[in-house]
């Protein structure tokens, strides 16, 4: 597993980050989660590259998911629930975000998990895309979540504090 390094200096509307090892979702910063989505993403595509759908579908899943802990972070809401794909039901009814955020979701929650199945799902390049995009979409959310924060840390101290 991807573990980032780079420390936090964000503060959100509870306060100033702190890490706490063996907490579930204050293990990493912001910033780290959002780097473990970016590492997750990538595992994703290499996976659907060498037609390992699941793995695929899977690591799309908690790309998006790894982000939204960092929004989760500076925001807290406890209807997002504790895991990736409890993040991603809550955000698909959440009008509070983007209608395309909510479509994100809703596409990494429908598409069907190859082998789960009776039938076969068929799986196309173009399907996997689908996954792949809607994940990022989701991470993008998170990252402008991390950013607007990081923006109000920096104005609030005078300085530039995007890390």
């Amino acid at each position: 597993m991807f573990y980032p390094s780079e420390p936090c200096t964000i503060t959100s509307h509870v306060g100033p980050f702190v890490r706490d090892p063996a907490h579930w979702l204050y293990k990493f910063s912001p910033n780290q989660w959002i780097a473990a989505a970016l590492h997750e993403v990538r595992s994703a595509e290499a996976a659907f590259k060498t037609h390992s759908s699941r793995a695929g579908l899977a690591g799309a899943k908690r790309a998006a998911g790894m982000a939204l802990n960092a929004a989760l972070i500076l925001e807290p809401n406890a209807s997002w629930g504790r895991s990736y794909v409890d993040h991603l039901m809550a955000l698909s009814r959440d009008a509070g975000v983007p209608e395309a955020v909510r479509a994100a979701c809703l596409v990494l929650l429908e598409t069907p998990e190859p082998a789960n199945r009776p039938l076969v799902a068929l799986r196309t390049a173009r399907s996997n895309e689908r996954a792949l995009e809607a994940a990022r979409d989701v991470m993008a959310h998170a990252y402008a979540v991390v950013t607007r924060h990081a923006a109000r840390a920096a104005n609030d101290s005078g300085g530039d504090d995007s890390k």
